[in-house]
């Protein structure tokens, strides 16, 4: 088994039109050829954040069963890519029209908006039935802070010149995939939770049958294969950002949406279940 537990798509008549949709938009954007700079990433995080938000909806069923697909793995994340997409061409637009000093301010005031609106719904029904929990999650955001924290010395006193050119882009992509390995980790070794991903599911296995597992758990095993391989990644993108920072900045954008999706929605249902 290769793709996740959960991968569904839906129907043709569903995919069809949301592909086509969301294709429209990037070829107006690559029309438009905004900027992309260590601000637009940022600006499209809440965006990423926003997408795992909606796929925990899905896993309590708050939509309606004939669109309830469309919220699953990976459909959900084309969605967002979608909502993003549009706001970020209406944010180019605005700024051109001199309304709002910079494109990113916009881009990321809407997606903020988005997933705290989202995210909120999703506590009030957990407050509702009792479940709202946040101290793992608390612990999940900190440890992740400082695993990123940790990386990110190392980055800058052995490899200045990675940590240097990828910039804030580089933070997000350690913190978001260091969310991700830190949360699976507790979810693993805390709360009894299944790996849904065959690869992590492969490691952490591995982090069980070390001695160490014992005393303090496997998951620590995939926290330090995680960090270290974006680690690396940021290392082989060095030269390409300073080549083309634009496209290299979006590709690390999507490297750090792959983190901050799980991650995210590992944090919120840790609350919300």
């Amino acid at each position: 088994m290769v793709l996740p537990e959960g991968f569904v798509l839906p129907p043709w008549y569903l995919l069809v039109p949301l592909l086509a949709v969301l294709g429209g938009v990037v070829a107006l954007l690559w029309a438009l050829d905004p900027p992309v700079t260590d601000r637009t990433v940022l600006a499209l995080t809440p965006w990423m954040m926003f997408g795992a938000t909606l796929h925990v909806l899905h896993r309590f069923g708050a939509y309606p069963d004939s669109i309830e697909v469309l919220f699953a793995t990976p459909t959900v994340y084309l969605i967002t890519a979608t909502g993003a997409g549009l706001v970020w061409v209406l944010s180019i637009f605005i700024y051109t029209g001199g309304l709002q000093p910079t494109i990113e301010r916009v881009l990321g005031t809407v997606g903020t908006g988005f997933f705290v609106v989202f995210t909120m719904f999703a506590i009030l029904q957990s407050l509702e039935s009792g479940t709202f929990e946040p101290f793992w999650s608390v612990i999940a955001v900190v440890a992740a802070g400082i695993a990123t924290a940790i990386a990110w010395l190392v980055l800058g006193l052995w490899f200045t010149d990675v940590a240097a050119v990828t910039a804030t882009t580089g933070v997000l992509v350690i913190f978001g995939h260091a969310l991700d390995a830190v949360s699976t980790a507790i979810g693993y070794d805390v709360l009894n939770a299944g790996e849904e991903v065959p690869l992590s599911a492969l490691i952490l296995n591995a982090g069980s049958a070390l001695p160490t597992a014992e005393f303090i758990g496997a998951g620590w095993l995939f926290v330090v294969v995680k960090v270290a391989l974006v680690m690396g990644i940021l290392g082989l993108f060095r030269e390409f950002v300073e080549d083309a920072p634009r496209q290299a900045r979006l590709l690390l954008a999507f490297i750090a949406a792959v983190g901050f999706g799980p991650g995210i929605h590992n944090v919120i249902l840790f609350a919300v279940a």
